[in-house]
């Protein structure tokens, strides 16, 4: 039997497959994709969009968080709230070019099996959206926002709902986001 063609359990590539499958389950359970809309008076419509993928884990095992980061190899691990008693840590990749270049092909290649699919998809197409710039005027920016504000559960959870500049946003973006 020629062994390179055999279905080496311990060969490099399949190991390799075998971490990307791994480190897709895991985020298909602790990570999220989000898109953060904040206030920002130097930006031509007064907000911006800041597209983020997020992993977090307990201290204890924050390894993980280091594997997946030298897998994608970007990103940065930091404590998830500081000066807080969470004990969680959390490694974030927000440039836009490591989630075009890295991130989006990683998910691609190893998709995740839950409805957080979905939710990396419409991801995916923000992030790619705003490669080409659409945010900057504002129709793109307003159909962005709309697609944005429905990810992660219809933005239930969005702090931005009970917020001052939940009606500012609401204001400037008819017809986006509802009360």
């Amino acid at each position: 039997m020629d062994s390179r063609s055999s279905d080496n359990a311990t060969g490099a590539a399949n190991q390799q497959e075998r971490l990307d499958a791994y480190i897709a389950g895991f985020v298909d359970g602790e990570g999220s994709f989000h898109v953060a809309i904040q206030r920002n008076p130097w930006t031509k419509v007064g907000w911006q969009l800041v597209p983020e993928f997020r992993v977090s884990q307990d201290v204890s095992r924050a390894q993980i968080l280091d594997l997946i980061q030298a897998r994608v190899e970007c990103g940065s691990i930091r404590e998830n709230h500081r000066g807080s008693n969470d004990h969680t840590m959390v490694f974030v990749v927000r440039k836009r070019v490591d989630l075009l270049e890295r991130i989006i092909p990683f998910f691609e290649r190893n998709p995740l099996l839950s409805c957080k699919n979905k939710e990396f998809l419409t991801f995916a197409g923000i992030v790619r959206e705003m490669a080409k710039g659409a945010h900057l005027e504002e129709g793109g920016f307003q159909r962005i926002v709309a697609v944005a504000t429905r990810m992660n559960g219809d933005g239930r959870y969005r702090r931005l709902h009970s917020s001052s500049a939940f009606r500012i946003l609401r204001d400037h973006t008819p017809g986006t986001i509802s009360d």
